[in-house]
């Protein structure tokens, strides 16, 4: 056992002379040590040369020697501190790499660069997170928003199309009248303007470098609220201009093709817009995910921020939709949100389903916030 875990520091360690621990390697072992060398120690022992060959080698070794999800992150780092972005243009990198939402981040960044003929494999790259984030979120997402809108609309004797008969049934099994095997729907369940929307969402992006990951989910919890018929759903994208998206919710691969990662920030510009397809301010939620971090009007943007939220349209700012941590933001357009009443603070993919139902249904944010965010 000690032995094992003398190994383990010798290979964090990375073998120098001071390393201290006087063991010796396998052959194996040293494999894994040649690998972890190539990224973390490259300065010293000249890494992978940015060659696309060594790396896609170098990646089958990782694959090899650690579980996928060490892998991701060793990718992470590797893209980080040996500047492979380029690489990633290249059919033998893009078939070598373990997807994950930072992989997909990373191509959506470079989408306008990469070349036509490796444009099929990087979409079949971003498929699969996107299949798999999918199987995760859609259920949780849907249930969480139908069900906190079915009880916000659910009435009582409401018009004959507007019964929900399930309901109706479970509600009435009591008068079920065995003679006429039928059930008497003394009290009839339904719900009211069933045929229009009950919500709108507005999902507002920044699509700046440091968002990546949390557009990648943005984008799909977009996609999963833009297929429930009880609310209308609009994503737009910033940065230093303003692209509506709404078309290509449908496909949550498209939709983040059309994603440009990079450039600056219009916050200012992007609630601008928002202002103009917001049509019902009283049952809009407005979610805006950003760092608060202002390029273009600061005072306006702050402007904006008042009008929207005096108009009746509940605000939520979002400084991060990811599992990365503590993101950075702007302290002051933060604080100045919060002297309007408007909480700004990271989400988890996980947590978001039940913001939104919370948003749906009108409950104090602050609330939800000190059950959920501890």
């Amino acid at each position: 056992m000690e032995e094992a875990l003398l190994k383990r520091w010798r290979l964090i360690l990375g073998g120098n002379e001071a390393d201290g621990t006087g063991v010796s390697l396998s052959a194996e072992e040293s494999r894994v040590d040649a690998a972890l060398n190539a990224l973390y120690d490259s300065d010293r022992k000249g890494g992978l040369s940015g060659s696309t060959p060594k790396v896609s080698r170098w990646l089958g070794d990782i694959r090899e020697f650690f579980p996928q999800t060490v892998v991701q992150v060793i990718q992470k780092d590797a893209i980080k501190r040996l500047n492979l972005t380029s690489l990633l243009t290249e059919k033998e990198m893009l078939e070598s790499v373990v997807p994950d939402v930072h992989l997909v981040a990373t191509l959506m960044s470079l989408s306008r660069v990469i070349p036509e003929k490796n444009k099929a494999i990087a979409r079949e790259v971003v498929r699969k997170v996107v299949d798999e984030l999918m199987k995760k979120l859609s259920s949780p997402m849907q249930q969480a928003v139908t069900g906190a809108l079915n009880r916000s609309s659910r009435r009582r004797n409401p018009r004959y199309n507007e019964i929900d008969w399930k309901t109706t049934i479970e509600k009435n099994l009591r008068n079920y009248q065995p003679e006429y095997k039928t059930i008497i729907p003394e009290v009839r369940i339904g719900f009211g303007r069933k045929r229009r929307a009950l919500k709108d969402i507005v999902l507002c992006l920044d699509q700046s470098g440091s968002m990546g990951a949390s557009v990648v989910y943005s984008g799909i919890f977009g996609s999963v609220l833009a297929s429930i018929p009880s609310v209308q759903t609009r994503m737009v994208v910033f940065d230093t201009s303003v692209v509506d998206l709404t078309d290509d919710l449908q496909d949550p691969v498209d939709l983040l093709f059309g994603v440009q990662l990079g450039g600056g920030t219009d916050i200012d510009r992007a609630l601008g817009y928002c202002q103009t397809v917001i049509t019902r301010p009283a049952d809009t939620v407005l979610v805006l995910v950003t760092d608060l971090c202002e390029g273009g009007n600061e005072r306006e943007m702050r402007k904006k921020m008042i009008s929207l939220v005096q108009s009746g349209v509940q605000l939520i700012v979002l400084l991060a939709l990811n599992d990365d941590g503590a993101p950075f933001y702007d302290k002051e357009n933060a604080q100045f949100l919060a002297e309007l009443g408007v909480s700004a603070f990271a989400c988890t993919p996980d947590k978001f389903p039940d913001l939104m139902a919370a948003a749906l249904a009108k409950q104090d944010i602050g609330m939800w916030l000190s059950k959920n965010m501890q």
